[in-house]
């Protein structure tokens, strides 16, 4: 958890239920509270001209969603849509800030968030500049693994079209790519499953 659900609940936070595929929050609204996920899978998300959903970010468990919205008044740039059912922590922006104001440890603890967010939107920005689908998919699947576990030891928790959506590529490209890093052995997959 990036902010303690007791604290949460002191400030005046209550628990939210959204039903898979129900919308969070819509791309052109204004922010006005912080969410923080209990239990659950959101997925930030736009849309193209021609319907092509971009995959932003899949967030769960303990993490919040649109938090570095509240510190400006801009709208929001991506719609958050529940990919399962969710249970979800909602606090008004106004105790959000008279929060992290009075708790340096809960203010402290939303800088690292923010940093490691701002820290991989670079990895994956550049990321998208690659020509290489097969270095697309492998550095989304770096930041998904992190620095732990040795080689094939974590199951990568996204579908081929998750994968393409993040990547920006075509889901038929992620399949031709995962196939070749397979054969390469950069991954592996085990009942349909990847492991890397």
């Amino acid at each position: 958890m990036i902010i303690d659900e007791d604290v949460l609940l002191a400030y005046g936070a209550s628990y939210e239920t959204y039903e898979m595929n129900e919308t969070v929050f819509h791309e052109g609204n204004l922010p006005k509270f912080y969410f923080q996920i209990i239990r659950g899978i959101v997925e930030l998300n736009n849309y193209h001209e021609d319907g092509k959903e971009f995959t932003q970010n899949i967030l769960s468990d303990g993490q919040s969603l649109g938090e570095s919205f509240l510190f400006n008044d801009k709208y929001y740039p991506a719609n958050a849509t529940a990919k399962t059912r969710c249970r979800i922590l909602k606090l008004p922006k106004r105790d959000f800030l008279n929060l992290l104001a009075k708790n340096p440890e809960a203010c402290t603890k939303m800088l690292h968030c923010l940093a490691d967010r701002l820290y991989n939107k670079y990895i994956m920005l550049f990321n998208i500049s690659s020509p290489d689908p097969c270095y697309k998919i492998k550095t989304v699947m770096d930041g998904l693994k992190g620095n732990t576990g040795s080689k094939y030891s974590f199951q990568v928790p996204l579908t081929r079209q998750q994968l393409a959506n993040l990547t920006g590529l075509r889901v038929e490209t992620v399949i031709r790519a995962i196939k070749k890093m397979h054969n390469n052995h950069q991954l592996k997959i085990e009942n349909r499953k990847i492991y890397y």
